[in-house]
């Protein structure tokens, strides 16, 4: 066999123009000062780098999430959703833009509704002043998307700048905490479960949507949390008693959506935060189940509640 020349000087196996005496330490190929990644022993080259990333277990928070929830993606997401369906809503409203940015409910601080808002936002029924159901766009009328799509939409630019003010406040840390899958979890499960409790407990011709469903559910997380770590609450606990007070006293502020998201946020958080350490990703799943059985059934009463439809005298 044909052996090279001994005075060949090595070329690294990435670029082949670049002389180099340095090797990978696990696979012995010759590397450039480009393609050198120190190691705990000499340099690896960047395919040894990424295979050993592969096969190493990732950092994971107290409540079993990614470190990478410190980079608050979900947050940020959820943030540029809402504002882009606020302008799409904005745009829907055509000529009557201006009153969809503003001028509505609350001394003109909320802004009237717009196509989008009929479309997505939480209506329970319909009924005529004498109390007669009539069919029409509604939850109860085969329209259950409007649970979801609720928590998306909002009445004005004050309504959508204060939810995602609090969105940006709470999320980032709770993400940080929980990681971006459970965080994204409790986020969407607080949103519908407000929803649902409005669904079951407003009264009919009463449309009702925003984050802050979702928020009353982050401001639950953020205290089970906090003292799961053994953190004071003393900084949340009066700003969410001052929120309460004002969903109870302002007229036209769905506190059942407030309060439902609340509740379903705090059950969601505890069952994150308080799973046992052997059994955690399973307890945290049944979690998320229960949560939707739970909201299920909820429905399933509210339904039960609504007339059947009839006809006006």
């Amino acid at each position: 066999m044909t052996q090279p020349p001994a005075n060949v000087v090595p070329v690294c196996y990435r670029h082949p123009n670049r002389e180099t005496y340095v090797r990978c330490t696990r696979c012995d190929r010759p590397i450039c000062p480009d393609c050198m990644n120190e190691a705990s022993v000499g340099f690896q080259c960047p395919d040894c780098v990424r295979e050993g990333t592969k096969t190493q277990r990732q950092a994971r928070t107290a409540f079993g999430g990614a470190r990478t929830g410190a980079e608050g993606t979900v947050t940020i997401s959820l943030i540029v959703v809402n504002v882009l369906i606020f302008i799409a809503g904005i745009i829907s409203a055509g000529r009557n833009a201006a009153h969809g940015l503003g001028g509505g409910g609350m001394g003109g601080l909320l802004g009237g509704s717009t196509p989008l808002n009929d479309w997505g936002a939480v209506v329970p029924y319909w009924a005529t002043q004498t109390g007669v159901r009539v069919a029409h766009n509604a939850v109860a009328d085969g329209e259950w998307y409007r649970l979801f799509t609720a928590m998306f939409l909002h009445y004005g630019l004050v309504h959508l700048l204060l939810n995602m003010w609090a969105i940006w406040v709470l999320g980032r840390p709770l993400e940080a905490a929980l990681g971006r899958l459970r965080f994204l979890a409790l986020y969407l499960l607080a949103g519908l479960g407000g929803n649902v409790l409005a669904f079951m407990l407003t009264g009919p011709n009463v449309q009702s949507a925003g984050a802050s469903t979702a928020v009353y559910g982050l401001f639950a997380a953020m205290i089970v949390v906090l003292r799961k770590m053994r953190a004071s609450v003393a900084g949340i606990v009066p700003v969410l008693i001052f929120n309460l007070v004002l969903s109870f006293s302002i007229r036209g502020v769905s506190w059942q959506g407030h309060i439902g998201g609340l509740i379903i946020g705090g059950i969601v958080a505890a069952g994150f935060a308080y799973a046992p350490r052997e059994h955690r990703n399973a307890t945290q799943i049944a979690t998320v189940v229960g949560t939707l059985v739970l909201l299920g059934i909820g429905f399933a009463v509210g339904l039960s509640w609504i007339p059947a439809v009839g006809y006006p005298a």
